[in-house]
């Protein structure tokens, strides 16, 4: 879930390098599509098959996955251009650990446990002083759409966590929710300017962040989860701000305040706080 937390967070980075033209919601669907494309292609080499993908269509879990992974991009890129960057990665990714606890609370029957309350806590107030010198009050739609935002990814946890307990294969059940998911968003992608797309650092973007980020990052979180109660999993993906702050000031030179630097290593401190507490539960 770490790896793949990580792997989400270079996202960002990558998509600063983007051609001219390139769109928050073409980006947004062009790796939700190519994720789709890689994972359905690597199904033979997991043990895994597309008709096997395709058959999970019939499952309500999966079409959970598919529409809160469709309304996660468009929500959180107008989030951003109404509250900021930061306040709408704040709330969008922060929020997320909150809401799986009672999300599987509700559906699963799960009380979250004091160590994940405390681990998320410390994980949250450190997210929160890293976006500390970025933050701006932008307007209520904006957070409120960052705060669905997170609300979708928490769902697709607990609805990952359910199919995993099915013992639905790992690969199968990504490929078949973003495959669905991209099909819901084409009327939206085909509004968008593609022309950039042909370009060598249009197609290299595009790859990186659909392959990398969506496919492998994506499938590497679910696997993790197996063993993990949703909240857990939540909140070891806050690892995905932490490697696009390291990213940003090694590969886009950006500063990092001491206030900020202490917020980083806040949320790396309740990460290996959850991190070891699963462990002990699982041995236990």
């Amino acid at each position: 879930v770490l790896a793949g937390g990580a792997l989400l967070g270079s996202a960002g980075t990558a998509s600063s390098f983007a051609s001219a033209g390139a769109t928050p919601m073409a980006l947004g669907a062009l790796r939700l599509s190519v994720g789709a494309v890689a994972l359905l292609a690597a199904l033979p080499l997991v043990g895994g098959s597309m008709r096997g993908a395709l058959a999970l269509w019939r499952r309500v879990t999966v079409w959970v996955m598919a529409v809160c992974t469709a309304i996660f991009q468009p929500l959180f890129f107008a989030a951003i251009e109404r509250a900021g960057v930061a306040m709408s990665a704040l709330l969008a990714i922060g929020a997320v650990p909150v809401f799986a606890g009672f999300v599987s609370w509700l559906v699963l029957r799960r009380r979250p446990s004091l160590s994940w309350a405390g681990a998320t806590a410390v994980a949250v107030v450190g997210l929160a002083m890293r976006s500390s010198s970025e933050l701006r009050s932008g307007d209520a739609l904006g957070a409120t759409m960052a705060l669905v935002a997170a609300f979708a990814v928490s769902c697709y946890v607990v609805a990952a966590k359910i199919e995993l307990a099915r013992g639905t294969h790992g690969v199968e059940m990504p490929a078949a929710a973003y495959a669905l998911a991209s099909l819901l968003l084409l009327p939206a992608a085909a509004t968008q300017p593609l022309g950039w797309v042909v370009s060598l650092r249009g197609s290299a973007v595009v790859l990186y962040l659909g392959v990398v980020t969506m496919g492998l990052g994506n499938a590497l979180a679910i696997r993790g989860m197996r063993g993990l109660a949703p909240p857990v999993a939540a909140t070891l993906l806050l690892s995905e701000p932490v490697m696009a702050t390291l990213l940003g000031v090694v590969a886009l030179g950006e500063p990092l305040s001491f206030v900020e630097g202490v917020g980083v290593v806040l949320v790396l401190i309740g990460l290996v706080w959850q991190a070891r507490a699963a462990v002990d539960a699982e041995s236990s």
